[in-house]
């Protein structure tokens, strides 16, 4: 395949067509990251973006370059999320009809605000997948046009327009870590960026159970990986885009791929210092600043979105808590006489430990006599902190077993 398509005069006038409807996202400097990791970090905060995530981009650009008889016909695309509600917006804007095909199982916030901006929703199958399917199904059927998520070059020159705001914002840019799923991001950033500085290096970073791009690369052709399994939903692809996928060999300087264990703590670091909200798939630039094996560069990272509903904010915090050492849940045996509970809660206050939820078991043996089970998770400052809170039980005749989870909510 010849890479024609995505030139420099392509960009440019998407990036001014663009720029008309989208919110600003200037860089964020992170002095937090940056002396963690010593390299100037910056983000570049797409979860600011008007409906949450950078999709508009690409689905506004998309539009315009669709002829009369495309736009009469009406749009129709699948998607569980991000891009939904991009198209949504994206037609609104331009008087476009929208047809959002969405899985059965999407949150019903996900679903209400496609709705709300515009589009008719039709809920089909149990993934995204089956969704797609219906989606084209529908569109042979009623003679729509069907944009697709990621796999079309429009689409990933709209998503470009990222690249053009960080380079003028930021000439002196050394590495740009983008987050991938299809690709549509990641080709658009990294073929735009190539062509205003060949010297920028560009770090694609994917869900470890999710890491088609890097199979594909390592294969040297379009791969489907068997199994995706990983938090990062919005980047839970099997199959990375083939229109998309010479642009990515040629100008992707390098895959990372991040544990789901690794975005939990980074949701954790970008709320408590820089107080944002930024989805799991968003994470993936950040959870990869560790992994870096350089120092004192420029780098931006890309946070593609921050749509998520509030009961995955409050799973993925609380496992960001545990894995730091700040929840923890221990289980003691005590004897089965009045004020025990008393002592042990006394020990652990003195350590400044909060106790947060506690489960006194009395019926734990047969024999009461042999003692009763007393769980108790709290809070602590760290591992250290949680260390001596343990050891001090332990000096005190108790055997503090800790448990492998925490549990904070019933």
């Amino acid at each position: 395949m010849e890479m024609r398509e995505l030139t420099l005069e392509k960009f440019e006038e998407a990036s001014e067509i663009v720029g008309k409807v989208t919110q600003e996202t200037k860089l964020i400097y992170s002095e937090y990251f940056s002396e963690k990791y010593g390299n100037k970090i910056y983000f570049k905060p797409e979860n600011m973006q008007r409906t949450g995530a950078y999709k508009v981009r690409g689905a506004y650009y998309k539009i315009q370059c669709l002829s009369p008889e495309e736009r009469e016909k009406g749009l129709i695309t699948a998607s569980a999320g991000n891009h939904a509600q991009g198209v949504a917006y994206a037609a609104k804007l331009s008087g476009v009809k929208a047809t959002v095909v969405m899985p059965v199982a999407t949150p019903l916030i996900k679903v209400n605000r496609t709705r709300a901006l515009g589009a008719d929703v039709v809920l089909y199958g149990d993934v995204f997948d089956e969704a797609c399917a219906h989606a084209y199904e529908l569109a042979d059927e009623h003679g729509y046009t069907f944009v697709h998520p990621f796999n079309d070059l429009e689409i990933a020159t709209g998503q470009g327009s990222i690249a053009m705001e960080i380079i003028k914002e930021l000439p002196t840019v050394d590495y740009i870590l983008v987050p991938v799923g299809g690709g549509g991001l990641c080709t658009g950033v990294s073929t735009l960026a190539k062509l205003l500085n060949p010297k920028i290096k560009i770090i694609a970073v994917e869900p470890a159970g999710a890491a088609c791009l890097k199979a594909s690369l390592e294969a040297g052709k379009v791969v489907t990986v068997p199994h995706i399994n990983t938090i990062a939903d919005g980047t839970a692809v099997q199959t990375p885009g083939d229109k998309l996928f010479p642009y990515l060999q040629a100008n992707v300087d390098q895959v990372l791929t991040v544990d789901d264990s690794e975005l939990t703590l980074s949701f954790l670091d970008m709320a408590e210092n820089h107080k944002m909200i930024v989805e799991n798939s968003g994470l993936l630039t950040v959870a990869a600043l560790k992994h870096l094996d350089f120092q004192g560069k420029k780098v931006v990272s890309v946070l593609s979105g921050g749509n998520m509903d509030v009961l995955t904010m409050a799973t993925v915090l609380q496992n960001g808590l545990m894995q730091r050492d700040r929840i923890f849940t221990i289980t003691v045996m005590l004897p089965d006489k009045p004020g025990q509970l008393a002592v042990v809660s006394n020990l652990i206050a003195r350590e400044q430990g909060n106790v947060i939820k506690l489960d006194h078991n009395v019926f734990a043996n047969v024999n009461r006599a042999a003692g009763v089970e007393l769980t108790i998770t709290m809070e602590s400052f760290g591992t250290e902190h949680k260390n001596r809170i343990i050891q001090v039980l332990r000096e005190a005749g108790y055997d503090p077993v800790l448990s492998r989870t925490s549990r904070i909510y019933m």
